[in-house]
């Protein structure tokens, strides 16, 4: 029987830059002190926070990353979880970084993305032989240039490349990039035909669907949710779909069932970074869904998990075990 989740995809160092305000165009901002490197895109992302919420989850990690400094401060990372094989990693190329400009205030933050090596992952890069896991998550689509491409049977090489991993018995998850523009329409519709878990933001879930979920004053529309959900089944998802915001956590099995949860209502001061927060609610709900436990449960761990990231600054960092988890959500939710 296989075992095991294997996290693919972005591999980034992210170059956190610390702003009193993010400028307008032809204008000056400061970047104050605390400039900082860590560890970012999808996959280390995920596959760390996962390591943290279970240290004896069998993890395997897929991605490309350069020989270089960057690449080798990955693996070092990856390195310190006994449970992350990395033995199917690749180098080639230079290993992909992201600027990220975050506001002192608001912790808003504003990506600048190199693509380098990431860029290159194929399908030639899973040998399914090799990988034994139950559940393949991968993300992000829309930043993965060449399984972005389009394929004539599948849609795009993304969408043949998950329809392989469940010909090999395999559930699969996606995450998205949050991107403007038109190609929302054309590089994630095929991949949801073969998505057992769909774990995306209210942006993201909005440019998928065509359902508006936020209003031109950046309110939520609530009552939106439940219509986007539906849609994302018609549009392929199996068996979860999950919507996640600052506001809370939504999602939809297969039976039509709607959850709707709240974000957890943080002391002033808490926060202390932003950047992560979404793969880490990501992981949270990866976590359940491997571990058989209700969608309900598995949203409130993926907000729980959220909730701890935003305690420190990097990306990873905040993660605890998802027993820590939930005893931090029970004791901030009175539940």
């Amino acid at each position: 029987m296989k075992n095991g989740i294997c996290v693919a995809g972005n591999a980034i160092i992210d170059i956190l830059y610390p702003i009193e305000r993010y400028p307008g165009k032809g204008e000056l901002t400061t970047i104050t002190e605390g400039i900082m490197q860590a560890t970012g895109g999808a996959m280390c992302n995920v596959i760390m926070d996962l390591a943290r919420l279970d240290p004896a989850l069998p993890l395997t990690a897929i991605g490309r990353i350069g020989d270089d400094p960057e690449g080798r401060m990955i693996m070092e990372e990856l390195a310190k979880f006994p449970n992350i094989s990395t033995d199917q990693m690749i180098y080639e190329g230079k290993t992909s970084f992201t600027a990220v400009m975050c506001e002192n205030d608001t912790k808003q933050r504003t990506f600048f993305q190199y693509r380098g090596a990431n860029a290159q992952l194929c399908e030639e890069d899973f040998d399914w032989s090799r990988i034994d896991c139950r559940l393949l998550h991968i993300g992000y689509i829309l930043l993965l240039d060449t399984l972005d491409e389009e394929h004539a049977e599948y849609g795009t090489r993304m969408a043949k490349l998950l329809h392989s991993a469940k010909a090999n018995g395999i559930k699969t998850s996606i995450d998205v990039v949050s991107e403007t523009g038109d190609r929302f329409a054309r590089l994630v519709p095929p991949a949801l035909k073969y998505t057992d878990y769909c774990i995306i933001n209210e942006i993201e879930a909005q440019n998928a669907t065509g359902i508006p979920l936020r209003t031109e004053t950046d309110a939520l529309v609530k009552e939106n949710l439940e219509k986007a959900l539906h849609r994302l089944f018609e549009m392929g998802v199996s068996t979860w779909a999950v919507i996640h915001c600052p506001e809370g956590g939504f999602g939809m099995d297969a039976d039509g069932n709607y959850i709707d949860l709240p974000s957890l209502v943080l002391p002033k001061g808490y926060i202390k970074g932003t950047v992560g927060a979404g793969d880490a609610f990501c992981s949270g709900v990866l976590y359940g869904a491997y571990e058989g436990r209700s969608l309900a449960d598995a949203i409130r761990l993926g907000i729980a998990s959220a909730a701890c990231s935003l305690s420190r600054e990097g990306s990873t960092e905040g993660m605890r075990t998802a027993k820590e988890a939930i005893e931090l959500y029970g004791s901030m939710s009175g539940k």
